[in-house]
């Protein structure tokens, strides 16, 4: 079975055996489904067993045993991923990619976490592939209001998804676009466009929309509620922090600057001190939405 999809613009195949379970568990994904319209960025197949190539590891995952693990080793003719729900879970899936992450066969190793496997060897290829192309995956949770999509960012726990949570109670005309991993493309023209995903962590939330950029906000556990401009090395380190690419590699991380630093220099970057209650909400709220009244 071989399906396209189509996220942010970028159009990438999925090759299934047509017996796999997997099959009926893509419901995420049908928003994004899409004709086959090109060439697509890249392809990702499932098959019984990959070989693993002759690497060495790059990058070992989270030390939060309580995250999800990924491990990414690099060898002379590509890349190979492995991935698991938690840092002691057994490992979900292997990926084997190309040097220029446009194809991978993917061997699922533990049924029980199929589905899991399966989606971050997407998201994986997804976001090494289009850092190239002035994209970016971003841990973020984000909120449309006035036609303008808003980021709030931090690390898990923070309190990201109860900030959304709170514009969506408590400011008029919000909705929810993505609560994990949405898409921004930085345009050659200089717009920046912010993109839903089929990846959105705990809360199933998957549309196929897109908005211009509102703000990048940072959020930040205070006793008080405040909101203020980040200077730009403040938005930059914002930016790279959230970042899915690997700056471990030369070649994606001199791509991932480039939009880093467009970004840093010309958008509205906040970070937000609060509380999580309703006056928090309005102190975001009064000064995002009046930059585009």
């Amino acid at each position: 079975m071989t399906i396209f999809y189509k996220v942010a613009d970028h159009l990438f195949r999925l090759i299934l055996p047509d017996d796999s379970p997997l099959c009926r568990k893509l419901s995420q994904y049908e928003p994004f489904k899409a004709e086959e319209d090109g060439e697509p960025v890249f392809t990702v197949e499932v098959v019984g067993s990959v070989q693993s190539p002759a690497c060495e590891l790059v990058y070992g995952g989270s030390s939060d045993p309580a995250q999800p693990l990924v491990k990414l080793y690099k060898g002379e003719k590509g890349w190979m991923f492995e991935v698991a729900p938690y840092g002691t879970a057994p490992i979900a899936a292997k990926v084997v990619s190309d040097s220029g992450f446009n194809s991978a066969k993917v061997e699922i190793l533990n049924p029980k976490s199929a589905l899991f496997g399966l989606n971050n060897a997407l998201m994986l290829m997804f976001a090494f592939r289009t850092a190239s192309l002035g994209t970016l995956e971003l841990h973020a949770s984000v909120i449309v209001n006035r036609g303008r999509a808003f980021l709030w960012m931090a690390a898990s726990g923070t309190g990201k998804s109860t900030h959304s949570g709170l514009w969506l109670k408590y400011v008029e005309g919000s909705s929810l676009l993505n609560d994990d991993n949405p898409i921004v493309r930085v345009f050659p023209d200089g717009s920046v466009v912010v993109y839903g995903s089929p990846w959105s962590g705990k809360t199933p939330c998957y549309k196929n929309e897109h908005y211009p950029l509102g703000a990048f906000v940072r959020i930040r556990r205070c006793s008080e509620n405040n909101i203020s401009r980040l200077s730009v090395f403040e938005a930059y380190a914002l930016l790279y922090s959230s970042s899915s690419g690997f700056k471990g590699d030369p070649l994606m991380a001199a791509r991932l600057h480039e939009s880093f630093e467009l970004l840093a220099t010309s958008s509205p970057c906040y970070v937000l001190d609060c509380r999580p209650d309703e006056d928090a909400a309005r102190v975001s709220s009064s000064e995002l939405l009046a930059l585009y009244e």
